[in-house]
Parts: structure tokens; C-alpha cells; sequence
């Protein structure tokens, strides 16, 4: 596992595990990022990406560990249909 200190390790990682989770989604992007702990010496990034599949969108919250690229935490935060 690499760190993951960029955003375009951020990128990396998370369509990685995007792909692992859903299989092959289209209109991927990172939405928001935020660093943990929001004070003092970073550990982890608070990944939020949406992407679409089947027709419908994604958005999914993910918790990537800066030391080794590790997801720690996957959650799916909406599906919807686009309008």
C-alpha cells in the first residue's frame, strides 16, 4: 500500500475502491475531502465521490488512512435518479 498524500493519490485510491466495491462505474469524480483529525498532525482523509451506475448516481463516504492507503470506513450516502 502507498501513502496517500495528494489529491491525485486521493483520486487514485478512491476510484480503486470504488471499482473494487461497485465494478465498473462511469462519471467518477471526488466530491469533498476533508482531513481527520481537523487539528493537529493528519491521519486519515474524509473522501466523499460520487459516480453513476445503472443509471442512477452514487454518492459514498470513504475513510482512506494517509500512512498506507487503507479504507477503513465505506458508506453509501445517496442513490438517486438524475434528473
Amino acid at each position: 500500500m502507498e501513502k496517500v498524500s495528494t489529491p491525485e493519490d486521493i483520486q487514485r485510491e478512491s476510484s480503486r475502491v470504488i471499482n473494487a466495491l461497485y465494478g465498473a462505474v462511469s462519471d467518477f469524480r471526488v466530491n469533498e475531502t476533508f482531513e481527520i483529525p481537523e487539528k493537529g498532525p493528519r491521519e486519515a482523509w474524509d473522501v466523499q465521490v460520487n459516480f453513476m451506475l445503472d443509471s442512477l448516481k452514487y454518492t459514498v463516504d470513504l475513510v482512506i488512512q494517509e500512512k498506507d492507503g487503507q479504507v477503513t470506513n465505506a458508506r453509501l450516502i445517496d442513490t438517486m435518479t438524475p434528473l
